[in-house]
């Protein structure tokens, strides 16, 4: 076994196919390092101008001390604790408009968006009544507004209370570093049956835009230019629409399915940045290096297909090739993923796929012209590899069915084979050839196999 030219041709196309592993490597880690760069100029985006954005609120906040009694060594002693009583909204909606636009650092670039916010709630101040009594006293109110980056808030619309105005201070008014904005309030406003909340704000940021459905019933309209939204978070849009042109989106949430008033009647207050959310990410599409590195995936298929092609027309005919002219093939497959890489950062993939694959094929064909002597036969693979270029390409674009695809390439490519080599005696290979006379020229001396 060990003397048939099979086997070492088995094991010498084998070594060419890890031997290629290596520049694939390369490729690889070149691709991680690009987008490496991407996203530092993301980062240099978010640190310029706001992060993630998460809007919370209007919730009406209410300093409390209260005075309570203990028993300390058969002694009642007066002891007294402050903490921020939350009131909030019965209804809450909220319509947005949200213009994304990209921002160019080098060959690289970013998105940045501002938001359009347009906030009405309502408050039923019937329920500050459990608040009243001998032991607790009540400090000024005021309503809060979080957001998750200070720097993203734009213009302020005068806010109005009842259809009165208010001014509109800095700060979320919250201990601790939750930043926003506040608005203060007085005891009287509070006096009523209704307590109405008008006003605007303009909120610019970069990635994910979240709202939390403070209201015990919650409505959230947003549209935008954007035509690639990833809704995640808590809640998905009970509606959207997406196009060319952007999206049109519509949540709604209650109490009923958040429970977020249990979460604000705590005194120690709610983990606001745990709050659940309607939420929005303008998402990136499958960019190049996305795709780039997909289609890395597959080389080694492209590779053993092409390979495989050679071995079987080697086998069928009488013309031998040497595994330095496998490895070269190999290499113009494993350069035209350099070549893709390069260009698509500047025309896009689809322009750089056609450009890499035609590079390719030109070096090949005129080289293959000489190892297989003839142009007719190096055309005909040239065309087989542009046609695996074409496959490629589909699988890279439709993921739902690229395992069926890549399924069906190998089918037909191991039944092509078999069909090919139907009739063929495979020992004929294996057997040892016949001494030649003494004084006649091997030429096959330098050759590994056949």
């Amino acid at each position: 076994m060990k003397k048939s030219p099979l086997f070492w041709k088995i094991c010498t196309l084998l070594g060419c196919i890890l031997l290629l592993l290596v520049p694939l490597m390369m490729v690889g880690h070149l691709i991680a390092e690009r987008v490496s760069y991407r996203h530092s100029v993301e980062e240099a985006l978010r640190e310029s101008t706001s992060g993630p954005q998460q809007l919370t609120g209007p919730v009406i906040a209410i300093p409390v001390t209260e005075i309570y009694y203990r028993i300390e060594d058969k002694k009642e002693v007066e002891h007294k604790r402050s903490y921020l009583h939350f009131l909030l909204p019965e209804s809450l909606l909220i319509d947005g408009s949200q213009h994304v636009e990209s921002r160019n650092i080098g060959i690289y670039d970013g998105q940045i968006w501002s938001s359009d916010l347009k906030i009405k709630a309502q408050f039923n101040p019937e329920k500050l009544a459990s608040l009243k009594g001998e032991t607790i006293a009540l400090g000024q109110p005021f309503i809060v507004v979080s957001v998750g980056d200070a720097r993203g808030i734009g213009a302020v619309t005068v806010s109005k209370v009842n259809g009165e105005t208010l001014p509109i201070e800095p700060g979320s008014g919250v201990a601790g570093d939750l930043p926003g904005i506040h608005i203060p309030l007085t005891q009287k406003m509070l006096e009523g049956k209704s307590f109405a909340l008008e006003m605007s704000l303009k909120l610019n940021g970069t990635g994910s835009l979240d709202v939390v459905p403070v209201g015990r019933n919650s409505e959230l309209n947003l549209s935008s230019n954007w035509p690639h939204p990833g809704f995640m978070g808590n809640y998905l849009p009970v509606k959207h629409e997406i196009s060319d042109s952007g999206f049109q989106a519509h949540w709604q949430s209650t109490w009923f399915a958040n429970d977020l008033e249990s979460q604000f009647s705590a005194q120690e207050g709610p983990e606001w940045r745990q709050l659940p959310a309607f939420s929005v990410m303008v998402a990136t599409p499958a960019d190049q290096y996305q795709l780039t590195d997909r289609a890395i995936k597959y080389a080694i298929l492209l590779i053993a297909l092409t390979f495989m092609a050679f071995f079987v027309y080697e086998t069928l005919t009488h013309l031998s090739l040497h595994p330095m002219q496998y490895l070269l093939v190999g290499l113009s497959l494993v350069l035209f993923y350099l070549v893709l890489l390069a260009l698509s950062e500047h025309v896009g993939f689809t322009p750089a796929w056609i450009v890499a694959s035609l590079v390719a094929a030109l070096m090949n064909g005129v080289y293959l012209q000489a190892v297989l002597k003839g142009w007719a036969r190096s055309g005909l693979f040239v065309a087989a590899l542009l046609c695996l270029d074409a496959v490629m390409w589909c699988l890279l674009r439709s993921e739902d069915s690229a395992l069926l695809l890549g399924s069906g390439v190998l089918v037909l490519a191991l039944f092509a084979v078999m069909y090919l080599t139907r009739h063929f005696d495979w020992y004929s290979l294996s057997q040892p050839k016949r001494p030649l006379p003494s004084g006649s020229p091997d030429d096959d001396a330098l050759r590994i196999w056949k």
